[in-house]
């Protein structure tokens, strides 16, 4: 077991370079299983997820070669154990591995996904709806596994209307469709970031895929995919993290390795809360200065506010003067970390998916947990702007998504490190 331990009150200053995208890695790792030939993958993360599909797939029978810290290259097997993995459970985006499985292989059986837990079980009914509109059998047999049969003919392409806006879906149906005869159009399709990158990188490796970023999406499925090389998109979310950082603690920070265009919403809320944010081609600055002002949030899906910043920015609102409402738009259970914000001064008041925010002058260092990836990040942030000390715990919730993250904030002058922790202690100390 690992804590971060940190000492708070310390501004940010320096430049920080943003990683590849999580959201687009867990899809696109697996998605290389598609291709006949080896294809070689850049700016990939180095985080937790990211690697437990790498060992899933060599598990799988792919050949697997680490070309440097960021660069894989990935071979698939033309005879594949499609038998289902432990590790999958502990990663919410091994459902991607149906798609792509079923896409090439015709059968996949995945354990049901793991990740964060936001409270409930996180619904792939909308996963399920596409691959029978594709001619798929889906069942779940007992174990918590989900499996997919292609008929003997194979997959064919299909008219799919999504019931909700769905980026798992939207991306998992992308999968299964490349490779099924015949034309697939997906309706209310999610239009993230990350889904425009698997388009492209499908394309790049010979797929026919139209209208990816708007709420339609056409494929026309093809013969075969082949090798290549494609270097995924940086990370939205881990730029809108040190941005609201920034917000929370002040100073003056260069983002680097960035897409403004994907930063626009993050950014329009920060200088609503007087953060000064200057875009370039590939960067932005973020320098704050007075105290930060209140304002309101609603988490929709893209190109609306992301729900995967919100915690992030209801902890610098926690700091904000005036009251600040904050709305989660996209899941139903996204609050858990609050209470911990409250341990360490903050003033949160939450109705279902409403959080209304009363802006306090400081944050006090106490032990928190992070109860989730972006739950976890929040609570970093809360300890570097707090007076005193803050032990964040479960912080493996945080590595599967963040690469580095500790030494990224210390190169910023925060101080904070890692520390392990034996088995016994842990949070039983805190009860």
């Amino acid at each position: 077991m690992t804590k971060y331990v940190i000492n708070g009150g310390k501004t940010l200053n320096g430049e920080v370079t943003i990683s590849g995208a999580k959201n687009a890695a867990v899809a696109i790792v697996p998605a290389a299983l598609l291709a006949d030939g080896p294809v070689r993958i850049e700016n990939v993360p180095k985080i937790i997820d990211v690697t437990l599909q790498l060992e899933i797939m060599r598990e799988l029978g792919a050949q697997i070669r680490l070309v440097n810290a960021t660069t894989v290259e990935i071979r698939n097997s033309q005879h594949p154990s499609l038998k289902p993995h432990e590790l999958e459970r502990k990663l919410r985006a091994s459902y991607y591995l149906l798609g792509v499985l079923l896409g090439k292989y015709g059968f996949a059986e995945v354990a049901m996904p793991g990740g964060c837990n936001f409270g409930g079980v996180r619904p792939i009914d909308q996963h399920i709806k596409g691959f029978e509109a594709l001619g798929a059998k889906v069942t779940l047999p007992k174990g918590g596994y989900i499996r997919a049969e292609a008929p003997e003919e194979g997959l064919h392409g299909a008219h799919i209307y999504f019931d909700v806006v769905s980026v798992g879906a939207t991306m998992n149906i992308m999968l299964a469709a490349v490779l099924a005869k015949g034309q697939t159009i997906m309706e209310n399709c999610a239009k993230e970031p990350h889904i425009v990158d698997l388009a492209n990188f499908l394309n790049a490796m010979g797929a026919d895929v139209k209208g990816a970023g708007t709420d339609v999406i056409k494929i026309r499925g093809v013969e075969r995919l082949q090798g290549g090389s494609y270097s995924i998109i940086p990370d939205q979310i881990e730029a809108g993290t040190f941005m609201a950082a920034v917000a929370a603690c002040g100073g003056s920070v260069l983002v680097k390795n960035v897409i403004p265009k994907h930063l626009e919403c993050i950014t329009a809320k920060l200088k609503e809360m007087g953060v000064e944010v200057t875009e370039f081609d590939d960067s932005v600055l973020v320098r704050r200065e007075n105290r930060l002002t209140r304002t309101n949030i609603k988490t929709m899906p893209y190109p609306g506010f992301p729900t995967d910043m919100q915690p992030q920015m209801t902890t610098a609102l926690c700091l904000a003067e005036g009251t600040s409402i904050v709305t989660e738009g996209v899941w139903d259970s996204r609050y858990r970390y609050t209470e911990e914000l409250a341990r360490m001064g903050a003033s949160i008041h939450v109705d279902g998916k409403i959080a209304v925010i009363e802006g306090v002058e400081e944050f006090k260092g106490a032990p928190v947990r992070a109860h989730d990836l972006r739950a976890g990040a929040a609570m970093v942030i809360a300890g570097l702007a707090a007076k005193g000390v803050t032990e964040v715990e479960q912080v493996q919730n945080i590595e599967r998504g963040y690469e580095t993250l500790v030494e990224k904030f210390v190169a910023l002058g925060a101080d904070m490190y890692r520390s392990e922790i034996p088995d016994s202690m842990g949070m039983a100390e805190r009860a």
